[in-house]
Order: structure tokens, then C-alpha cells, then sequence
């Protein structure tokens, strides 16, 4: 299963709440070769690595598609530029965030792209949605399941949206 971490904090002149952008970069994804197979419910977090800014909008979606993981990874760059995020410092406040947690059962260590995505198990906001999604889902590196990667990040706030 190919599974892509959607998240955002800030709003902007073309998305007048973090939903409406997270919504919107699923819309996207549909038009560039993506068919959704499941999406989980939304859910509001505190930024992590915790400061100052706003709640993200989180949540995951499991995606089928004919692109290799390198060349989805570089669509998935490509929407962040047009829905308007600017990367710069790291953890940034941003439109929109768009991860690919894993790939199949992919394990890939480039400069570029590493899945299944590193910081995954430090992650309540990708692993709530996630097991939501995919239950008997267990992480390919770890040999952990869901569940359990669940129990380890279960002090971290999360609340469901919808």
C-alpha cells in the first residue's frame, strides 16, 4: 500500500482554512494520476516538534498510481509549489506538507527520499490516521505494528475532526 501524510497550518488568499487546503491537495492529486483508495478522517495536532505555531490539519490517504515512488514523491513536491508553500528553515509553518509515508513495503535511503518515511514512529499525527486506514498495517523496517507504534507516540494530543 502507498500511503501519503497530508498537513497543514497556515491559511492563505487561495485557502481560507487548513482543512479547505489539505481538501484541496487531495483534489489535486486525483487530477495528476492518483486514485484514492481510502482516506482517513482529519485531525488537529499540535505541531511537532512542539512551538509556537498554529494546529496542524493532519491526516493520511492510501493511494494507488502507475508512478514509481521517486516520481510520486516529485509530483507531491510539484503540489506543494502550486498550492503556494515556500520551503525554507525547517518545520516551518506551511500551506501544506505532503509526505509519502511509505510505499509498498519499499525500503529506500537516498539524499532524496527515504521510506518508509524516517520520522514515522515519533509521529501520532501520521499514526492515528494511518492505523485508521490501515489496521494490520506494520511498519516494513521496524517489523512493528501499528498498534504498537500507536502505544509509543500515545502521549502526544490529537483530537478528530471529522
Amino acid at each position: 500500500m502507498i500511503f501519503i501524510g497530508i498537513g497543514s497550518n497556515l491559511t492563505s488568499k487561495n485557502y481560507s482554512s487548513r482543512l479547505e487546503a489539505c481538501r484541496s491537495s487531495v483534489e489535486l492529486l486525483k487530477r495528476n494520476m492518483i486514485k484514492i483508495s481510502i482516506q482517513s478522517s482529519w485531525y488537529e495536532t499540535l505541531p511537532v516538534p512542539a512551538s509556537t505555531q498554529s494546529n496542524f490539519i493532519n491526516g493520511v490517504i492510501s493511494v494507488k498510481t502507475k508512478l514509481n515512488s521517486s516520481d510520486l514523491l516529485n509530483l507531491l513536491l510539484e503540489i506543494e509549489r502550486q498550492m503556494g508553500r515556500k520551503r525554507g528553515l525547517k518545520n516551518a509553518a506551511r500551506i501544506i506538507d505532503l509526505d509519502l509515508i511509505a510505499y509498498n513495503d519499499e525500503i529506500i535511503e537516498t539524499e532524496k527520499l527515504t521510506l518508509p518515511h524516517p520520522r514515522l514512529p515519533q509521529r501520532a499525527f501520521v499514526i492515528q490516521p494511518l492505523a485508521e486506514i490501515a489496521p494490520d498495517w506494520k511498519h516494513p523496517v521496524l517489523g512493528i505494528h501499528i498498534d504498537k507504534l500507536m502505544s509509543m507516540v500515545s502521549d502526544q494530543e490529537i483530537r478528530r475532526l471529522t
